[in-house]
């Protein structure tokens, strides 16, 4: 284990002996490494097994977590170890490029949707991805392609 990740496990009171259990806090780190923007420590966690099916205090999971930190690295390196992509919070529904639309994040609505996130996922209020769009980027990466119009209105 190189020191730089076995000094970030002890600074965050994680275990370096089971870097992929919870600390005293029941934090995961695969949550703490996304939520920060760790990419050398998420692709550590996930050589060494970490359990993509955790989730933070609020139900979210490590997807959603490098979602809210940008972090594409992450993102990359949990959608290759096969995290469930359109997992939904117990408590909202809400999936991680629900999340990532809705807070501004093309970059990682554009990578979810290129690994095959389902953008007609809802919520328990019952807003997609597309609804809660909030950039003209987004709403273009989610709406989907326009019909050409009937032949004969179109002058064709």
């Amino acid at each position: 284990m190189q020191p730089e990740i076995a000094d970030w496990l002890q600074n965050h009171y994680f275990s370096v002996s089971h870097p992929s259990s919870p600390n005293n806090t029941g934090m995961y780190p695969l949550i703490l490494a996304c939520q920060q923007g760790r990419g050398d420590i998420v692709g550590f966690l996930i050589g060494h097994g970490a359990d993509l099916s955790v989730t933070d205090q609020y139900g979210n999971n490590a997807l959603w977590a490098a979602c809210y930190a940008q972090d594409i690295a992450s993102i990359d390196a949990l959608i290759a170890a096969g995290i469930d992509i359109d997992y939904q919070n117990a408590a909202s529904g809400a999936t991680a490029l629900i999340f990532a639309a809705s807070s501004g994040r093309e970059q990682a609505v554009e990578r979810l949707l290129a690994a095959g996130a389902n953008p007609d996922l809802k919520t328990h209020d019952d807003f997609s991805a597309l609804d809660l769009a909030s950039t003209r980027n987004i709403l273009k990466l989610l709406r989907p392609p326009s019909r050409p119009l009937h032949p004969h209105l179109s002058g064709a």
